[in-house]
């Protein structure tokens, strides 16, 4: 099984890079004005969201500097450990739908304490892949095309990040 799942993802980023210019190709799509069409939007649509983006940064900042995760950590990890979930990823878990930076730098440091081959190093790395940051997708990307009222985003946003650890939780333990 190990074997299988190290083939595939030794070849999946290949194969998608011919397949995809080569469809392209074959539907008579110009692929490199396309790209360059996409590039010339892309910027404009960063341009807009830089100030969406310093206002999610400096939330997160504020909400780190002041304990507010650590409040949090304390405040729910008798719960979560009742599940499964360990206390030493929650931090984690906390800040994967708010930052994928910040998340990373947390990942980064249970894996270096505990090492990648860890339960803990495996569990955090699956987090990490498989969750979204819901928070700054919907700061960053609502905001900079004008969404005013989200309804339901966060509510379903959030759901499917507890859906994602939950998955993570379960896989890791039985695999690993």
């Amino acid at each position: 099984m190990f074997a299988i799942i190290a083939e595939l993802s030794r070849w999946a980023i290949p194969v998608l890079l011919l397949v995809v210019p080569l469809i392209a190709a074959i539907r008579g799509v110009k692929v490199y004005e396309t790209f360059v069409e996409g590039a010339e939007e892309g910027f404009s649509t960063a341009v807009k969201t830089i100030p969406y983006l310093v206002a999610m940064l400096v939330a997160i900042s504020i909400f780190r500097a002041s304990g507010a995760m650590e409040v949090l950590v304390v405040m729910i990890s008798p719960f979560l450990n009742a599940v499964g979930l360990p206390a030493e990823v929650l931090p984690h878990a906390i800040m994967r739908p708010l930052s994928g930076g910040a998340a990373l730098g947390i990942a980064s440091d249970v894996i270096k304490t505990y090492g990648p081959d860890s339960f803990l190093g495996r569990l955090v790395s699956t987090m990490q892949g498989s969750c979204d940051t819901t928070f700054y997708v919907l700061t960053l990307y609502f905001g900079s095309v004008g969404i005013k009222k989200y309804r339901y985003s966060v509510i379903t946003g959030l759901v499917a990040d507890l859906t994602t650890l939950t998955a993570s939780v379960f896989l890791v333990s039985t695999l690993f």
